[in-house]
C-alpha cells in the first residue's frame, strides 16, 4: 500500500480520520514559522539592549527554538520585557505543539488503545442493534394487530 499525504481519511460511519504524518507534518512546519516570525520582534527588542546576549537573528531563533522544546540551554536568553514576554509565548506555544507531537508519535507508534478503532467496532454494533431492534418492532406490530384481531373475533 503506497503512503499517502492526504490529511484525512473518511471510513464507512463517515468519521475523518486524521493521517497522523500529515499532522505531524504540519505542526512541525507551523511551529518553526511561529518560531521564524517571532524570532524578527525578539532581535529587535533584544539587540537594541546593551546587556543582552542575543545578537542576532539566529540567536533569535535558537532562543525560541530551546524555549519551544522547553529544553532551554541558557546560553541565549531575553533580559528586556518584551523580550521576556515573546519566549514566554514561544514556552506555551512550544509545549502544547511539541505535547501535540508527541501524543501523535504515541498514539501512532505505542497506541495503548485506539479510540477510532473503539468507536467504530461501537458504530456498527449500533448499527446492527438499531437493525435487530426494528425487526423486532415489526414483529412486535404483527402481534399486536393479530391480538386485537382476535379480541375483535371473539367479541
Amino acid at each position: 500500500m503506497k503512503p499517502s499525504l492526504k490529511s484525512y481519511t473518511i471510513d464507512e460511519f463517515g468519521v475523518k480520520n486524521y493521517n497522523s504524518f500529515y499532522l505531524l507534518l504540519i505542526t512541525i512546519v507551523v511551529l518553526y514559522g511561529i518560531i521564524a516570525a517571532l524570532s524578527f520582534p525578539l532581535y529587535h527588542y533584544e539587540f537594541s539592549s546593551e546587556h543582552s546576549n542575543i545578537k542576532s537573528y539566529k540567536d533569535a531563533f535558537w532562543t525560541l527554538q530551546m524555549s519551544a522544546s522547553t529544553i532551554g540551554f541558557g546560553d541565549f536568553y531575553p533580559v528586556t520585557l518584551p523580550g521576556r514576554i515573546i519566549v514566554a509565548a514561544m514556552f506555551y506555544i512550544g509545549v502544547g505543539m511539541v505535547g501535540f507531537v508527541g501524543a501523535q508519535f504515541v498514539n501512532k507508534f505505542v497506541g495503548f488503545s485506539d479510540t477510532n478503532v473503539k468507536n467504530r467496532e461501537l458504530r456498527k454494533q449500533n448499527k446492527e442493534l438499531l437493525e435487530h431492534n426494528k425487526k423486532l418492532e415489526k414483529k412486535i406490530d404483527n402481534l399486536v394487530e393479530k391480538v386485537e384481531e382476535i379480541i375483535v373475533k371473539a367479541k
